[in-house]
């Protein structure tokens, strides 16, 4: 995977553009046409890393921090505002991240009654059809002498696995979800997507179970998605897998058929990579 499309899609690039706003509070202060020049290409850069970044913070915030950047823009007419507005820019913006730090860190699992696992997914989980192909939750369940519910399937969306899970309800205490790609790149409205996902973890909240959910990593300008994510699993008492995780793997050498499907290499390491995060969960 290209490092900016990793960058970006991550949202890592949120953090870099904010660190690039704060750089240029600072060079705004510096006297020549040079420095000038310097602040305003890190300014431009930085709020085109934010927006590209799809960062699902609140929109109320994404004002604040705004209304406290334009000041900025006008220092160069009003010196008088010199003295405060980088100041201000730059505490909207360190908030900003603060804000948003902590969806970048990884869920902790409560230990589970027993060794079980449901595995609800689309096509990254179950394969592209490939009978050779051993996926991501057979490995689990063969490496780890672990009992696996799998009930991916290619195309699967949040309306689809709605439907699927109430034919086959999950038995396990772990319910790991591995969906919402084909809502995000299909022609699911985010409205859509927001009715859907709430209504497919509602109906898994009824069962005595812990959910864990991998976040959509998100094109540029697709922020709605991840904030319906972020909010669903805030309201069903959902954690949330940082989009990193799912990333990293789509970035490993090999690791896709197309960039986005498993291969593999990519099954063991996605299989790897959960195993690490409910392992302490798992007696």
């Amino acid at each position: 995977m290209n490092p900016l499309v990793y960058h970006i899609a991550s949202g890592q690039c949120f953090f870099s553009g904010i660190a690039l706003l704060v750089a240029a509070a600072f060079l705004r202060q510096r006297a020549g046409n040079l420095w000038r020049r310097l602040t305003w290409l890190a300014m431009f850069l930085g709020l085109l890393a934010v927006t590209l970044s799809s960062t699902a913070i609140p929109y109320w915030f994404y004002a604040i921090a705004i209304v406290a950047t334009l000041p900025w823009f006008s220092i160069h007419y009003q010196q008088h505002w010199l003295h405060w507005a980088p100041h201000a820019m730059i505490a909207a913006w360190l908030i900003a991240a603060a804000v948003e730090v902590p969806y970048h860190a990884l869920p902790t699992i409560k230990p589970t009654a027993n060794r079980a696992l449901t595995i609800l997914g689309d096509s990254v989980t179950a394969g592209v059809g490939d009978d050779q192909t051993e996926t991501w939750p057979k490995i689990i369940a063969r490496e780890h002498q672990l009992e696996v519910q799998d009930i991916s399937h290619v195309g699967e969306t949040a309306a689809s696995a709605l439907k699927r899970i109430q034919k086959t309800p999950p038995t396990a205490p772990l319910v790991i979800v591995e969906i919402g790609g084909n809502d995000l790149l299909g022609s699911t409205t985010s409205a859509q997507f927001d009715h859907d996902l709430n209504a497919l973890l509602a109906e898994l909240s009824k069962r005595d179970c812990q959910i864990i959910m991998f976040e959509l990593p998100l094109p540029p300008f697709y922020h709605e998605y991840g904030r319906v994510q972020r909010a669903a699993a805030k309201r069903h008492h959902v954690a949330l897998i940082p989009k990193r995780g799912f990333l990293s793997i789509l970035a490993g050498n090999g690791s896709t058929l197309d960039s986005i499907h498993l291969s593999q290499a990519g099954h063991q390491r996605m299989a790897e990579m959960v195993w690490q995060l409910i392992e302490p969960a798992v007696p």
